[in-house]
Protein backbone atom coordinates (compact mmCIF):
# COMPACT_ATOMS: atom_id res chain seq x y z
CA UNK A 1 0.00 0.00 0.00
CA UNK A 2 1.58 3.51 -0.80
CA UNK A 3 1.77 5.70 2.03
CA UNK A 4 0.39 9.37 1.99
CA UNK A 5 3.42 10.80 0.97
CA UNK A 6 3.81 9.34 -2.10
CA UNK A 7 0.22 9.55 -3.06
CA UNK A 8 -1.22 13.04 -1.10
CA UNK A 9 -3.97 13.93 -3.32
CA UNK A 10 -5.60 11.15 -1.42
CA UNK A 11 -5.09 13.02 1.75
CA UNK A 12 -8.08 14.42 3.61
CA UNK A 13 -8.12 17.88 5.57
CA UNK A 14 -10.19 18.98 8.07
CA UNK A 15 -10.50 22.75 8.06
CA UNK A 16 -12.56 24.42 11.05
CA UNK A 17 -13.70 27.44 10.84
CA UNK A 18 -15.88 28.66 7.82
CA UNK A 19 -15.25 32.00 7.00
CA UNK A 20 -13.40 33.68 4.15
CA UNK A 21 -10.09 32.18 5.12
CA UNK A 22 -11.21 28.52 5.69
CA UNK A 23 -13.48 28.80 2.03
CA UNK A 24 -10.48 30.09 0.36
CA UNK A 25 -8.12 27.35 1.82
CA UNK A 26 -10.58 24.55 0.91
CA UNK A 27 -11.04 25.68 -2.25
CA UNK A 28 -7.17 25.95 -3.28
CA UNK A 29 -6.34 22.71 -1.20
CA UNK A 30 -9.43 21.24 -3.36
CA UNK A 31 -7.74 22.30 -7.20
CA UNK A 32 -4.28 20.45 -5.68
CA UNK A 33 -6.77 16.95 -5.90
CA UNK A 34 -7.54 17.03 -1.57
CA UNK A 35 -10.12 15.94 -0.23
CA UNK A 36 -11.57 18.27 1.94
CA UNK A 37 -14.30 18.75 5.00
CA UNK A 38 -15.06 21.93 6.31
CA UNK A 39 -16.24 21.95 9.65
CA UNK A 40 -18.85 24.97 11.10
CA UNK A 41 -20.98 25.10 14.28
CA UNK A 42 -22.59 27.95 12.53
CA UNK A 43 -21.30 28.98 9.14
CA UNK A 44 -23.64 32.11 9.07
CA UNK A 45 -22.53 33.60 12.67
CA UNK A 46 -18.43 33.91 11.50
CA UNK A 47 -17.00 37.47 11.59
CA UNK A 48 -16.40 37.25 7.75
CA UNK A 49 -20.48 37.93 7.81
CA UNK A 50 -19.44 41.35 9.14
CA UNK A 51 -16.70 42.27 7.02
CA UNK A 52 -17.22 45.33 4.51
CA UNK A 53 -15.15 44.23 1.83
CA UNK A 54 -12.51 47.04 1.34
CA UNK A 55 -8.98 45.92 0.00
CA UNK A 56 -6.59 48.12 1.33
CA UNK A 57 -2.95 46.84 0.07
CA UNK A 58 -1.43 49.20 -1.89
CA UNK A 59 -2.12 52.09 0.54
CA UNK A 60 -0.81 49.89 3.01
CA UNK A 61 1.77 52.79 4.77
CA UNK A 62 4.69 50.11 6.12
CA UNK A 63 5.65 48.97 3.06
CA UNK A 64 8.39 45.94 4.37
CA UNK A 65 8.16 43.24 6.55
CA UNK A 66 5.89 40.50 6.37
CA UNK A 67 2.68 42.55 6.36
CA UNK A 68 3.64 44.46 3.22
CA UNK A 69 4.91 41.09 1.83
CA UNK A 70 1.23 39.10 2.33
CA UNK A 71 -0.43 42.32 1.06
CA UNK A 72 1.58 42.56 -1.94
CA UNK A 73 1.22 38.93 -2.53
CA UNK A 74 -2.28 38.79 -2.52
CA UNK A 75 -2.56 41.96 -4.46
CA UNK A 76 -0.98 39.76 -7.63
CA UNK A 77 -3.08 37.40 -6.92
CA UNK A 78 -6.64 38.30 -6.37
CA UNK A 79 -6.94 38.91 -9.92
CA UNK A 80 -6.60 35.36 -10.63
CA UNK A 81 -8.73 34.69 -7.96
CA UNK A 82 -11.54 36.71 -9.36
CA UNK A 83 -11.16 35.41 -12.84
CA UNK A 84 -11.39 31.70 -11.71
CA UNK A 85 -14.86 32.65 -9.36
CA UNK A 86 -16.61 34.36 -12.31
CA UNK A 87 -17.62 30.82 -13.29
CA UNK A 88 -19.84 30.87 -10.50
CA UNK A 89 -20.28 34.75 -10.40
CA UNK A 90 -19.81 36.94 -13.33
CA UNK A 91 -21.05 40.19 -11.43
CA UNK A 92 -18.38 39.55 -8.59
CA UNK A 93 -15.47 42.23 -9.11
CA UNK A 94 -12.79 44.77 -7.10
CA UNK A 95 -14.57 47.80 -7.68
CA UNK A 96 -12.07 50.77 -7.77
CA UNK A 97 -10.31 52.99 -6.57
CA UNK A 98 -10.42 53.45 -2.71
CA UNK A 99 -9.74 56.68 -0.59
CA UNK A 100 -8.28 57.19 2.91
CA UNK A 101 -9.32 60.47 4.19
CA UNK A 102 -8.86 62.50 7.17
CA UNK A 103 -9.62 65.63 8.92
CA UNK A 104 -6.27 65.74 10.95
CA UNK A 105 -3.31 67.89 9.73
CA UNK A 106 -0.87 65.69 10.92
CA UNK A 107 -2.24 62.51 9.61
CA UNK A 108 -2.80 64.19 5.87
CA UNK A 109 1.35 65.24 6.47
CA UNK A 110 1.99 61.45 6.91
CA UNK A 111 0.25 60.75 3.60
CA UNK A 112 2.01 63.26 1.79
CA UNK A 113 5.21 61.81 2.78
CA UNK A 114 4.79 57.86 1.74
CA UNK A 115 3.19 59.29 -1.30
CA UNK A 116 6.46 61.46 -2.17
CA UNK A 117 8.89 58.85 -0.56
CA UNK A 118 7.63 55.66 -2.37
CA UNK A 119 6.84 57.11 -5.70
CA UNK A 120 3.82 54.88 -6.69
CA UNK A 121 1.74 56.00 -10.03
CA UNK A 122 -1.03 54.01 -8.14
CA UNK A 123 -1.25 56.28 -5.46
CA UNK A 124 -2.18 60.17 -5.27
CA UNK A 125 -2.80 62.67 -2.86
CA UNK A 126 -5.94 64.53 -2.99
CA UNK A 127 -5.74 68.25 -1.98
CA UNK A 128 -8.56 70.59 -0.84
CA UNK A 129 -8.30 72.15 -4.04
CA UNK A 130 -9.55 68.56 -5.63
CA UNK A 131 -12.73 68.29 -7.24
CA UNK A 132 -13.40 65.02 -5.53
CA UNK A 133 -12.48 66.61 -1.98
CA UNK A 134 -14.58 69.64 -2.77
CA UNK A 135 -17.57 67.22 -3.34
CA UNK A 136 -16.89 65.33 -0.43
CA UNK A 137 -16.44 68.66 2.07
CA UNK A 138 -19.50 69.93 0.22
CA UNK A 139 -21.13 67.08 1.13
CA UNK A 140 -20.29 66.34 4.69
CA UNK A 141 -20.59 70.07 5.00
CA UNK A 142 -16.84 70.96 6.14
CA UNK A 143 -13.94 72.15 4.12
CA UNK A 144 -11.22 70.09 6.59
CA UNK A 145 -11.27 66.71 4.52
CA UNK A 146 -8.28 65.48 2.52
CA UNK A 147 -6.20 62.48 2.12
CA UNK A 148 -4.96 60.18 -0.80
CA UNK A 149 -6.56 57.94 -3.69
CA UNK A 150 -5.27 54.41 -4.10
CA UNK A 151 -6.55 53.27 -7.98
CA UNK A 152 -5.27 49.91 -6.96
CA UNK A 153 -7.50 49.00 -3.96
CA UNK A 154 -11.28 48.96 -3.74
CA UNK A 155 -13.70 46.72 -2.65
CA UNK A 156 -15.56 43.74 -2.86
CA UNK A 157 -19.29 42.67 -2.03
CA UNK A 158 -17.71 40.63 1.24
CA UNK A 159 -22.13 39.12 1.27
CA UNK A 160 -21.63 38.19 -2.68
CA UNK A 161 -17.89 36.79 -2.52
CA UNK A 162 -19.12 34.31 0.05
CA UNK A 163 -21.85 33.15 -1.07
CA UNK A 164 -19.74 32.74 -4.47
CA UNK A 165 -17.58 31.10 -2.46
CA UNK A 166 -20.10 28.62 -1.45
CA UNK A 167 -21.77 27.64 -5.04
CA UNK A 168 -17.46 27.02 -5.45
CA UNK A 169 -17.87 24.74 -2.94
CA UNK A 170 -20.72 22.85 -3.30
CA UNK A 171 -19.75 22.42 -6.95
CA UNK A 172 -16.80 20.67 -6.27
CA UNK A 173 -18.81 18.17 -3.52
CA UNK A 174 -16.63 19.91 -0.78
CA UNK A 175 -17.94 17.85 2.23
CA UNK A 176 -19.44 20.64 5.42
CA UNK A 177 -20.60 19.36 8.77
CA UNK A 178 -22.60 21.79 10.92
CA UNK A 179 -21.05 20.80 14.43
CA UNK A 180 -18.78 22.09 16.96
CA UNK A 181 -15.32 20.66 17.32
CA UNK A 182 -14.19 20.47 20.75
CA UNK A 183 -11.41 18.50 21.00
CA UNK A 184 -8.62 17.46 18.74
CA UNK A 185 -6.06 15.15 19.38
CA UNK A 186 -3.36 13.21 17.43
CA UNK A 187 -3.46 8.99 17.31
CA UNK A 188 -0.65 7.31 15.20
CA UNK A 189 -0.42 9.13 12.02
CA UNK A 190 -3.51 10.79 11.94
CA UNK A 191 -5.64 13.36 13.35
CA UNK A 192 -8.75 13.18 15.36
CA UNK A 193 -11.50 15.90 15.85
CA UNK A 194 -13.88 14.83 18.19
CA UNK A 195 -17.51 16.85 17.85
CA UNK A 196 -19.53 18.09 20.92
CA UNK A 197 -22.11 15.20 19.82
CA UNK A 198 -18.66 12.59 20.60
CA UNK A 199 -18.28 11.72 17.41
CA UNK A 200 -14.49 11.28 15.99
CA UNK A 201 -14.02 12.62 12.67
CA UNK A 202 -10.40 11.32 10.63
CA UNK A 203 -8.13 12.90 8.87
CA UNK A 204 -4.23 13.19 8.07
CA UNK A 205 -4.08 17.05 8.71
CA UNK A 206 -5.97 19.90 10.33
CA UNK A 207 -5.95 23.14 9.26
CA UNK A 208 -7.81 25.96 12.19
CA UNK A 209 -9.31 28.55 10.79
CA UNK A 210 -11.67 29.46 13.55
CA UNK A 211 -10.50 32.51 14.98
CA UNK A 212 -10.31 32.77 19.11
CA UNK A 213 -12.16 29.22 19.39
CA UNK A 214 -8.54 28.22 17.84
CA UNK A 215 -6.94 28.46 21.07
CA UNK A 216 -9.29 26.17 23.11
CA UNK A 217 -8.56 23.19 21.15
CA UNK A 218 -5.01 23.57 21.08
CA UNK A 219 -4.78 24.41 24.80
CA UNK A 220 -2.73 21.33 25.44
CA UNK A 221 -0.51 21.77 22.52
CA UNK A 222 2.90 23.90 22.98
CA UNK A 223 2.49 26.47 21.31
CA UNK A 224 2.67 30.41 22.36
CA UNK A 225 -0.17 32.08 20.96
CA UNK A 226 -2.19 34.76 22.22
CA UNK A 227 -5.46 36.08 20.29
CA UNK A 228 -7.96 38.89 21.41
CA UNK A 229 -11.03 39.77 20.34
CA UNK A 230 -12.05 42.66 18.70
CA UNK A 231 -15.23 44.08 17.49
CA UNK A 232 -16.62 45.01 13.72
CA UNK A 233 -19.67 46.32 13.81
CA UNK A 234 -21.59 48.07 10.74
CA UNK A 235 -24.81 50.22 9.85
CA UNK A 236 -27.12 50.66 6.58
CA UNK A 237 -27.98 54.51 6.93
CA UNK A 238 -31.44 55.44 4.89
CA UNK A 239 -30.65 59.09 3.83
CA UNK A 240 -34.11 60.59 2.70
CA UNK A 241 -33.12 64.66 2.50
CA UNK A 242 -32.82 66.32 -0.60
CA UNK A 243 -30.30 68.77 0.58
CA UNK A 244 -27.43 66.41 -0.01
CA UNK A 245 -26.49 64.25 -3.15
CA UNK A 246 -25.22 60.73 -2.78
CA UNK A 247 -24.00 60.72 -6.14
CA UNK A 248 -21.84 63.18 -5.56
CA UNK A 249 -19.81 60.92 -3.14
CA UNK A 250 -17.12 58.08 -4.32
CA UNK A 251 -18.47 54.61 -4.24
CA UNK A 252 -16.06 53.81 -1.67
CA UNK A 253 -13.74 55.31 1.56
CA UNK A 254 -12.80 56.10 4.76
CA UNK A 255 -12.65 59.33 7.04
CA UNK A 256 -11.07 59.52 10.47
CA UNK A 257 -10.87 55.56 10.52
CA UNK A 258 -14.78 54.69 9.72
CA UNK A 259 -14.94 52.61 6.35
CA UNK A 260 -18.31 54.06 4.13
CA UNK A 261 -19.81 52.75 0.89
CA UNK A 262 -22.92 54.66 -0.72
CA UNK A 263 -24.90 51.85 -1.85
CA UNK A 264 -27.74 53.68 -3.44
CA UNK A 265 -29.01 57.30 -3.87
CA UNK A 266 -30.13 57.24 -0.42
CA UNK A 267 -28.49 54.53 1.57
CA UNK A 268 -25.16 54.40 3.25
CA UNK A 269 -22.99 51.45 4.76
CA UNK A 270 -20.59 52.99 7.46
CA UNK A 271 -18.53 50.51 9.51
CA UNK A 272 -15.36 50.06 11.92
CA UNK A 273 -13.45 48.36 14.22
CA UNK A 274 -13.47 48.40 17.66
CA UNK A 275 -10.08 47.87 19.72
CA UNK A 276 -12.09 48.77 23.19
CA UNK A 277 -15.20 46.47 23.04
CA UNK A 278 -16.46 43.05 22.09
CA UNK A 279 -19.96 44.16 23.23
CA UNK A 280 -22.23 45.41 20.12
CA UNK A 281 -24.02 48.82 21.32
CA UNK A 282 -28.02 48.89 21.37
CA UNK A 283 -28.02 51.92 19.00
CA UNK A 284 -24.36 52.17 17.22
CA UNK A 285 -25.60 55.16 15.18
CA UNK A 286 -23.75 57.92 17.21
CA UNK A 287 -20.60 55.74 17.81
CA UNK A 288 -20.43 54.82 13.74
CA UNK A 289 -21.44 58.36 12.36
CA UNK A 290 -19.00 60.37 14.47
CA UNK A 291 -16.11 60.31 12.59
CA UNK A 292 -16.32 64.67 11.88
CA UNK A 293 -16.01 67.34 14.44
CA UNK A 294 -19.63 68.61 12.78
CA UNK A 295 -22.13 66.21 11.58
CA UNK A 296 -23.77 67.25 8.62
CA UNK A 297 -27.66 67.72 9.60
CA UNK A 298 -28.55 64.90 6.59
CA UNK A 299 -26.62 62.34 8.53
CA UNK A 300 -27.89 63.20 11.91
CA UNK A 301 -31.61 63.04 10.07
CA UNK A 302 -30.65 59.49 8.73
CA UNK A 303 -32.24 56.40 10.17
CA UNK A 304 -30.41 52.61 11.20
CA UNK A 305 -31.95 49.96 7.87
CA UNK A 306 -29.90 47.84 8.93
CA UNK A 307 -27.43 46.61 11.45
CA UNK A 308 -24.56 43.55 11.73
CA UNK A 309 -21.63 43.25 13.49
CA UNK A 310 -18.99 40.31 14.09
CA UNK A 311 -16.31 39.09 16.89
CA UNK A 312 -12.51 39.43 15.47
CA UNK A 313 -9.49 38.15 16.37
CA UNK A 314 -6.47 40.07 16.60
CA UNK A 315 -3.01 38.41 17.73
CA UNK A 316 -1.49 39.84 21.02
CA UNK A 317 1.95 40.11 21.40
CA UNK A 318 2.97 39.97 17.28
CA UNK A 319 1.96 41.12 14.25
CA UNK A 320 -1.18 39.85 12.51
CA UNK A 321 -1.94 37.07 10.90
CA UNK A 322 -1.07 33.77 12.82
CA UNK A 323 0.07 31.95 10.11
CA UNK A 324 1.69 28.64 11.79
CA UNK A 325 2.43 24.82 11.86
CA UNK A 326 1.82 23.83 15.43
CA UNK A 327 2.72 20.32 15.13
CA UNK A 328 2.65 17.84 11.84
CA UNK A 329 -0.56 17.75 10.09
CA UNK A 330 -1.65 20.95 12.17
CA UNK A 331 -1.52 24.32 11.02
CA UNK A 332 -3.33 27.37 12.28
CA UNK A 333 -4.01 29.98 10.02
CA UNK A 334 -6.18 33.28 11.82
CA UNK A 335 -5.93 36.46 13.94
CA UNK A 336 -6.41 38.56 10.53
CA UNK A 337 -8.00 41.55 12.27
CA UNK A 338 -9.20 43.80 9.93
CA UNK A 339 -7.59 42.39 6.68
CA UNK A 340 -9.44 38.49 6.36
CA UNK A 341 -10.38 38.96 2.59
CA UNK A 342 -7.02 40.57 1.83
CA UNK A 343 -5.04 38.92 2.77
CA UNK A 344 -6.94 35.45 2.05
CA UNK A 345 -5.30 34.95 -1.19
CA UNK A 346 -1.67 34.78 -0.08
CA UNK A 347 -3.20 32.76 2.81
CA UNK A 348 -4.58 30.11 1.30
CA UNK A 349 -1.28 29.51 -0.87
CA UNK A 350 1.43 29.97 1.97
CA UNK A 351 -1.01 26.99 3.67
CA UNK A 352 -1.09 25.02 0.53
CA UNK A 353 2.84 25.19 0.30
CA UNK A 354 3.50 24.02 3.78
CA UNK A 355 0.88 20.62 3.39
CA UNK A 356 2.81 20.43 0.09
CA UNK A 357 6.29 20.45 2.15
CA UNK A 358 4.94 18.26 4.83
CA UNK A 359 4.31 15.37 1.85
CA UNK A 360 7.05 15.75 -0.16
Amino acid sequence: MKSLKENFQRAHIVIIGSGIIGKFNALELSELGFQITIIDPAKLQNSSNAALGLLMGNMYQKRRGRSWDLRKQSIELWPQWIKFLHKFNNELNIEKPLMQLTTNEEKFKKLEKFIYENNDINLKILEKDSILIKNINKAFQTRNIKGMISFKDGRINATSLLNTLDKCLKHKKINFLEEEIIKIRKSNNHWISTTKNNEDIKSDMIILCNSLKALDLIRNLSHNIKLKPVLGQAIEVDINDAEVDLFSLPKQFSINGKNIIRKSKNKLIIGSTDEYSTMPEENPFEKLTNFLDKKPSWLIKGKISKKWYGIRSRPDGESSPIMRKIENGLIICTGFYKNGILLAPACSKWVANEIKNYLA
